[in-house]
């Protein structure tokens, strides 16, 4: 599938890693609060959180050859 400009396949990965990400343990963390459970709320948006920005790391930052010139 493949689409105009910037929203191609891997961006919309990206989009919907961080939307899920943010979001969905952002809302899961708040339905966990409003049932009395603030502990699992909190770990489970930690854990999602941290889950995302280890994914985004790992498939888009981590490839990326960041280096300064060699010669001056």
């Amino acid at each position: 599938m493949e689409f105009d400009g910037y929203l191609n396949r891997d961006t919309l990965l990206i989009i919907l890693l961080l939307v899920l990400g943010i979001g969905g343990s952002g809302i899961a963390r708040g339905f966990l609060s409003e049932q009395g459970h603030d502990a699992l709320g909190s770990a489970v948006f930690v854990l999602g959180y941290g889950t995302m920005v280890l994914l985004l790391w790992w498939g888009w930052l981590r490839p990326l050859d960041i280096t300064g010139p060699s010669e001056r």
